[in-house]
């Protein structure tokens, strides 16, 4: 191969016997053991049908992609996969731009016979109109950088690239009903390709006429190695393909051995695979959801309450005044207590304390005073509602203010009872003390 003799032209020969008694004494030169496999990273674009993944220093990107074609003859009931696989000279000299080399090709040619041949792909599934119209599926393998085991890395890229794939959904019109309509995404969901199963390539490379084993061959492993065989399974131990490479022989012992190591690491790839497509399709779900726009807070004004200087000196004084006479301070706060309750009475609800109208606080040394003429105006008060209520006083005051006598009132104002010519005893008692004034 191309690669291989490319690699064997950069070791030299103390590196290639280096390389091989490090083996012989089962130790590989990036300190993995035998069967153990590079790490393995998955990430996919921003576009379904696109994955990149990194197999230790080997770096592949694949593209899936679908239009529609006429099926073949022979079959016309199914799409089509291929698989086409691109060298950059940047991933390694040995590449060289144009025309495919025989690496490029033998790489195209073992993924492809272990994803078509062993019908991992619903291929009836791709079918729109039989005999007329299929889907053609592609997978673009494009090399980043080459690390060793192209075909393990470019397996796994282009099985996340499938998984992740979705095809637009199309209907049948027309007057003949057979007239193909293709709905855009945003109107109809995409529809993913049916995957039966993951067959998995899992690359084997001998050494010392066969009697060392390693898998997941570095670079400088294989350009050293003189066989390599790729073996294809899945999950359920099934033989999807098989592929060998080098000119010596592998007896049939070592290839039953290769394939139970090869189905027990193909169930821990698919577990890797399946996983990091999960976690994808959950994040392109998330990005989907229609979030409404968060409704706009009402803004509420709250009048800004200012204290009066003459209030704010008032209280200041109080203050200082509860300080020195602490035995007043009870009587005081009291007083403006059951002040401040009567005079809440029928105000309005957005009343504010520290307006004008507002009662002033007074001190402790006007207490004398304040109570001297609550006094007098709760008095005042009883006097009027019980001239407000006494029939006699109020035809006088309507005799005075009129020029009629009261006796006219009493005429003309129906009879009094029995209940009405007896005064109560609070009344007799107030006029009793008027009187006595």
């Amino acid at each position: 191969m191309e690669q291989r003799w490319a690699n064997t032209w950069r070791l030299t020969i103390n590196e290639k016997q280096f390389i091989e008694e490090a083996l012989r004494s089962e130790i590989r030169v990036d300190g993995r053991r035998l069967y153990d496999y590079r790490r393995l990273t998955i990430k996919f674009g921003r576009e379904d049908g696109s994955s990149e993944v990194q197999l230790g220093e080997t770096h592949v990107m694949a593209f899936v992609t679908g239009q529609l074609m006429q099926p073949y003859r022979d079959r016309p009931n199914e799409g089509t996969l291929a698989i086409f696989t691109e060298f950059s000279p940047m991933a390694d000299p040995s590449f060289e731009p144009g025309r495919p080399g025989e690496a490029a090709i033998e790489l195209g040619r073992v993924i492809d016979r272990g994803l078509r041949e062993s019908r991992a792909v619903d291929m009836e599934s791709l079918c729109v109109v039989a005999g007329k119209s299929v889907w053609a599926i592609r997978v673009d393998l494009h090399i980043i950088d080459n690390g060793g085991n192209l075909i393990d890395a470019a397996n796994i890229a282009a099985l996340a690239a499938l998984s992740t794939f979705r095809r637009p959904e199309c209907s049948v019109g027309g007057d003949d009903s057979q007239e193909i309509i293709v709905h855009d995404p945003e109107v109809r969901d995409p529809i993913p390709l049916t995957i039966h199963h993951f067959p998995i390539a899992v690359t084997f490379a001998f050494f010392h006429e066969g009697n060392t084993l390693v898998m997941d061959p570095h670079y400088k492993e294989e350009a050293v190695s003189g066989v390599r065989m790729t073996v294809t399974v899945n999950s359920n131990g099934d033989v999807c393909a098989i592929q060998k490479a080098g000119g010596e022989g592998i007896v049939s012992g070592d290839v039953m051995r290769c394939l139970r190591i090869a189905s027990l690491k193909a169930s821990e790839m698919t577990t890797k695979i399946k996983e990091a497509v999960e976690t994808y399709n959950a994040e392109v779900a998330l990005k989907k959801v229609k979030r409404h726009p968060s409704l706009i807070a009402q803004k509420i004004t709250v009048p800004d309450v200012e204290m009066k200087e003459a209030s704010f000196q008032k209280t200041k004084k109080l203050n200082a005044d509860m300080e020195n006479s602490p035995n007043q301070t009870s009587t005081s706060l009291t007083i403006t207590k059951d002040r401040d309750a009567n005079a809440s009475i029928g105000r309005p609800l957005n009343w504010d304390p520290y307006s004008s109208s507002a009662p002033a606080i007074v001190s402790s040394s006007t207490l004398p005073e304040l109570v001297g003429t609550s006094k007098e105006s709760n008095e005042d008060q009883m006097m009027q509602r019980d001239e407000e209520y006494d029939p006699s006083l109020k035809n006088d005051q309507i005799a005075s203010a009129t020029g009629v006598s009261s006796e006219f009132h009493q005429q003309n104002s129906p009879p009094k009872s029995l209940k009405d010519a007896v005064k109560p005893k609070h009344k007799r008692k107030k006029n009793a003390e008027r009187g006595a004034r």
